[in-house]
């Protein structure tokens, strides 16, 4: 009815997915960090002017390319929402076809899809709750 031999196999392909792509991350953030100071050593070496933009580039640790106001995080939550809705009504209807042979895994599957569309449901909330607490607007300067 159940293997288990096929339940370790997926419980240790998934974290070994995980880790692979942890470390995969990591390596990729050193050789670019150091590709950055490769290039400044080489810059210096030769006696090249750098600018201070430039160093400011090479030298920072974070992509500048994220959202950097509440309102510009609004689009990424719509989609996360979506996302996970979407993967919340794939585990349910996965659950149902499961639960036609083994039974017993029928309730587990749909809570962990109950908990997919709760999270999809709480993205969607914090979208609202963005646009609710905006700053104000600043104020158009009157003439005098």
């Amino acid at each position: 009815m159940f293997n288990s031999g096929a339940a370790i196999g997926a419980v240790v392909a998934f974290w070994g997915f995980l880790a692979i792509v942890a470390v995969a991350g990591m390596v990729y953030d050193y050789r670019r960090r150091r590709l950055a100071m490769e290039t400044l050593r080489m810059a210096v070496e030769h006696g090249q002017h750098l600018e201070p933009g430039t160093l400011e580039r090479l030298l920072a640790r974070h992509h500048e390319d994220g959202p950097q106001q509440a309102e510009d995080l609004r689009p990424y939550l719509h989609i996360g929402a979506v996302i996970t809705i979407a993967a919340g009504i794939g585990v349910l209807i996965a659950g149902l076809w499961i639960g036609n042979d083994y039974p017993a895994f029928r309730f587990p599957i749909i809570g962990l899809a109950a908990i997919a569309i709760c999270v999809g449901i709480g993205l969607r909330i914090s979208v609202r709750v963005l646009q609710r607490y905006q700053p104000p607007a600043a104020p158009p300067d009157r003439p005098a």
